[in-house]
């Protein structure tokens, strides 16, 4: 406000200099209005550089919350949306639309306000100064605003699009980088460079197509802009040669018509940054506002601790936006303590079982239930904090070995960091590392073999001593030689803790000495028993057995 109102100020000094000091050759009035004219342009600087800096600060703050907002609703989305959505398409909310907004938020709104300011004040005196001539003047500004109009109409989804196809441009290049190993094997370089290349030649094209809505629009803004002007030169001009107005009159209101028509300008130039933060804006909101499938009920309670009684209640369960039910009547009761193997033929649904006792999805039709307690009336965090999970590809951080084994309970001791890793028969391999515990290991565990992730984290699961033990096929990355280690020290610590433990598994060993093993076919339970019970009576088991579980005499993988 500050700023516009010094800058209106100015061309009425400058007419006043012109018709009463130039014009009857007084100099003390002209050394008056100079002075004016010095103290405005100190005053406008001054305020521009607190505008630009306070516009700066509100935006990076604005940015800040931004970021914090998206990434703290990543953390709680629930896993049927990270389904859905691609990772590139994430990332590229949380940095590139986020700084689009960011953008806008400082200067592009600090420029809308003034240019706001700008158009209602010189607007104002010009009909002051003269009110047929402002007539003349503002005739062209409807046209002008119509054509802004339109630009705005047309850039607007072509700015989603461009934000669209930046994301998949980044979803391809993740996908590249992470699996950069798989692409050299198969010898599919040519190939991935031309998807790559394909993604970026319709990006160029969706920035071509901006560009060329810009150049069909603006030369007609600045043409409108001109006749306004050449309109106050002529109508202007005959009123002072007819007496009806000064010179210094005609050259300050000059002046606010160029102050007005730069503002028409300005706008119309923002709304493609409109356009674009608001294309951004509708892609940051459609997570932050997307809503959490599994989240705590306003009732919840937290779970006391449990002996780990496991019922599932004729259990349902599909995908969302599909129609296959994935799980289809599942019932069975585990009693504490118990050790239970699930089999089944590949998509029978033995990750999605397990998948519904942390709530990583809710079922959708039946019940899971532990020690009575339906999991979906509990506290996610009670649950949670009570169940350890292995999960088939063992992910791990950038950062030490020890932050790695102590990521579920960050302030173990070193003494239950150590016998986590005994445990989990890692104590060996990493006391063989370069620094021991505080060796630090790359993203997603680079510079450690299969094997040794895995067991880093069964490690990990069993640092925070859970009640409920899940591992997905933990030891398929093991030579048979530490899988029995592994499982022997399992088996001890399963008996000694009475834990409940659920096991996916490929291997005989596994499931030979369960107390239970569950075998799926399409989303049923297709037999149940113990394995002398299943390979007298159950031919989908025996085929199974032959078909897809490994025996030890003939394994010849290597931990590496």
């Amino acid at each position: 406000m500050l700023v516009s109102g010094a800058s209106l100020v100015a061309p009425l000094l400058v007419g006043r200099a012109i018709d009463t000091g130039i014009a009857p050759r007084r100099a003390d009035v002209l050394v008056y209005a100079v002075a004016g004219l010095v103290a405005v342009a100190l005053a406008r600087g001054l305020f521009t550089f607190l505008q630009g800096y306070l516009a700066e600060r509100a935006s990076q703050g604005v940015a800040y919350d931004l970021r914090d907002a998206l990434f703290g609703q990543m953390e709680r989305l629930s896993f049927s949306y990270y389904d859905r959505v691609q990772t590139g398409q994430l990332v590229q909310r949380l940095t590139n639309d986020v700084e689009q907004i960011r953008s806008f938020a400082g200067s592009g709104v600090v420029q809308l306000a003034n240019a706001v300011v700008m158009l209602v004040g010189s607007a104002a005196l010009l009909f002051y100064l003269d009110w047929q001539l402002a007539l003349v003047a503002l005739a062209v500004v409807p046209l002008i605003a119509l054509l802004l109009v339109r630009f705005v109409g047309l850039i607007r989804p072509l700015f989603g699009q461009v934000q669209q196809t930046l994301g998949r441009l980044n979803t391809v290049l993740q996908e590249d980088l992470s699996g950069v190993r798989v692409i050299r094997a198969f010898a599919r370089e040519d190939y991935e460079t031309a998807r790559y290349k394909a993604v970026n030649d319709e990006l160029l094209d969706k920035n071509l197509q901006t560009v060329r809505v810009f150049s069909n629009n603006f030369p007609f803004v600045f043409l409108l802009a001109n006749v306004g002007t050449l309109a106050i030169v002529w109508f202007g001009g005959w009123q002072v040669i007819n007496g009806g107005l000064s010179i210094g009159e005609l050259v300050a209101f000059n002046t606010l018509l160029g102050f007005m028509l730069f503002p028409i300008l300005t706008i119309g130039f923002l709304s493609a940054s409109i356009s674009r933060a608001g294309a951004s804006a509708t892609r940051v909101f459609e997570i932050l506002d997307a809503p959490l499938e599994v989240t705590d009920k306003p009732d919840a309670s937290p779970l006391p601790p449990v002996e780990c009684r496991v019922k599932f209640d004729n259990v349902s369960f599909r995908y969302p936006g599909s129609e296959r039910e994935v799980l289809d009547g599942v019932s069975f009761e585990i009693e504490p303590g118990s050790t239970v193997a699930i089999l089944g033929t590949t998509g029978s649904g033995k990750s999605t079982l397990v998948n519904l006792l942390p709530r990583f999805y809710d079922v959708t039709g039946g019940a899971v239930r532990l020690d009575g307690n339906d999991v979906r009336d509990v506290t996610l965090s009670s649950l949670r904090s009570q169940i350890g999970m292995v999960l088939q590809e063992a992910r791990l951080f950038s950062g030490s070995v020890r932050d790695n084994v102590a990521f579920g309970k960050p302030d173990a001791t070193d003494e239950e960091v150590r016998a986590a890793a005994e445990a989990a028969q890692a104590d060996g391999f990493i006391r063989g590392l370069s620094d021991g515990y505080d060796t630090v290991i790359g993203e997603r565990g680079v510079g450690l073999s299969g094997g040794q992730r895995q067991r880093i984290a069964i490690a990990r699961a069993l640092l925070v001593d859970p009640r409920l033990l899940i591992l997905d096929d933990s030891t398929s990355a093991v030579d048979a030689e530490t899988e029995a280690a592994i499982q022997e020290t399992l088996d001890g610590l399963m008996r000694e803790k009475h834990r409940t433990v659920f096991v996916i598994a490929q291997r005989v060993s596994t499931v030979r000495d369960a107390d239970l093993i569950l075998v799926l076919d399409e989303g049923r339970i297709g037999a149940m028993g113990t394995h002398e019970e299943l390979r007298r009576d159950s031919e989908l088991y025996n085929e199974i057995l032959g078909s897809q579980l490994v025996e030890e005499a003939v394994t010849t993988g290597s931990d590496g």
